[in-house]
């Protein structure tokens, strides 16, 4: 018996592990793909309920409207990503190993990411004349100081999603996006009637509501039960550094760069209607770069409670989201026009080329992400710059550049090329980023 459990050991591997401590394994792999999942689904519904929202937006106001009005929500996203100053990242990486100092943390993020972004956002509204004319109507005095306070507002909703998912409350996450889906849909329709900027008021005041609901959830219920959960042995050895926040930043702001300028780059190159063209079907498309992300943040969750069996949760990560981003880009690139016809047939005439590429461009992109995510957890802050400057780089410069070639489906084609290059060179370099993997080189 002796000498048959030696065969089966060296046939499984010097490291392999008895057939219990493999099924507490397994199980602990499953977490990482489950709260992946829950946060996939929540972006599936808000996704779903965005597609439904901008259709009711499309039929509601006019083309130029809502031109105008998505550029004038990029731009909300864009301050709000600037001036939360990449809290939700640390809220991911940190609030699972903060124990009783999650409230002071939370709080601390929340007074910073508000009062930032609402000092950034009058800097922006001034200087619209010279940054973007076509904003020009967020220049009344009403509609000014909606959007100074909605967007300080956006900066706290983005950030409370990332201290839910620290805190494994994935599920309330979709809660809370669903509530903020609904109330959109119901105001951009009633406001229709009212204004030609009902779009952004919608956005405004649905902000609000989320984040009534998600705060009395974190105070009251989720942060008073922090204390005694973290263990000493699962404590990281230091807490989010100053060092490590500027690094995130610096790397985040080109990403929150590249995607938010999109729509405001169309806009005062190609006009308002190609801006709306380009607009939902950039949205429709993105989703699968949401799967990425999603995927992302539960991986440095679980790292965190857990850092032994990060070149394992990564691998599975890697595996099990390739499979699901096949499925979701070839519906995309087949159904495409019909997709798009829910907004109107000029949307599906202009848009379903861009909507393709985009699409395809998410391939690469799982690769970059599993990346960047791992650097966060390992404090690789060098390389995790280099990744996402290189990367974000690459495709404002060739949107840029193909914008004026080819028009809005250029744009898709620059992700394409930059996404790939950047996971190109990774993959081949990939003993420097995903533990384990000179291991399996070398075999």
């Amino acid at each position: 018996m002796r000498a048959g459990d030696a065969v089966r050991r060296l046939r499984r591997g010097p490291d392999a592990a008895p057939r219990r401590i493999r099924f507490v394994e397994f199980w602990s792999l499953e977490t990482v793909l489950r709260n992946g999942h829950i946060l996939t689904f929540s972006t599936l519904v808000t996704s779903g309920l965005g597609a439904l929202y901008w259709a009711l937006a499309a039929r509601s106001y006019s083309d130029d409207t809502v031109g105008r009005n998505y550029a004038a929500v990029a731009a909300m996203m864009l301050l709000a990503g600037i001036g939360q100053l990449n809290l939700t990242n640390v809220m991911i990486r940190f609030t699972p190993v903060a124990g009783h100092r999650s409230r002071r943390l939370v709080v601390v993020s929340y007074l910073a990411a508000s009062l930032t972004t609402a000092v950034l956002t009058v800097g922006f509204v001034l200087l619209i004349p010279v940054l973007s004319p076509g904003l020009a109507f967020l220049r009344s005095p009403l509609v000014a100081c909606g959007f100074i306070l909605a967007t300080a507002g956006y900066a706290v909703f983005v950030l409370q999603d990332g201290v839910l998912t620290g805190l494994r409350r994935s599920g309330w996450v979709v809660l809370e996006n669903l509530v903020f889906a609904l109330v959109k849909i119901v105001l951009v329709v009633a406001l229709a009637f009212l204004t030609v900027t009902g779009i952004l008021w919608s956005w405004a005041l649905s902000v609000v509501v989320a984040i009534a609901l998600a705060n009395f959830l974190l105070f009251a219920r989720f942060l008073p039960r922090r204390r005694d959960i973290v263990s000493a042995d699962r404590t990281d050895p230091g807490g989010p550094t100053g060092r490590y926040i500027v690094a995130d930043y610096t790397g985040a702001m080109f990403w929150l760069a590249a995607t938010t300028s999109l729509p405001i780059l169309v806009l005062n190159h190609l006009g308002p209607r190609q801006a709306a063209f380009f607009s939902l079907s950039w949205l429709v498309a993105f989703f699968l770069y949401h799967l990425n992300t999603s995927m992302g943040s539960s991986l440095i969750v679980e790292a965190a409670n857990d850092p032994a069996r990060l070149g394992a949760h990564c691998r599975l990560v890697l595996r099990h989201t390739a499979l699901l981003l096949v499925g979701g880009v070839a519906v995309l690139c087949a159904a495409a026009p019909l997709i798009l016809r829910i907004f109107g047939e000029d949307y599906a005439e202009n848009g379903a080329a861009l909507l393709r590429l985009t699409a395809v461009s998410a391939l690469p992109n799982l690769v970059v992400v599993a990346a960047v995510s791992i650097c966060r957890v390992r404090r690789r802050l060098r390389l995790l710059m280099v990744i996402m400057v290189t990367e974000c780089t690459l495709a404002i410069g060739l949107s840029y550049v193909l914008l004026r070639v080819m028009g809005i489906t250029g744009v898709g084609a620059a992700w394409v090329a930059a996404q790939t290059l950047v996971a190109a060179a990774l993959w081949w370099r990939r003993a420097q980023w995903l533990p384990g993997a000179h291991h399996r080189a070398a075999g």
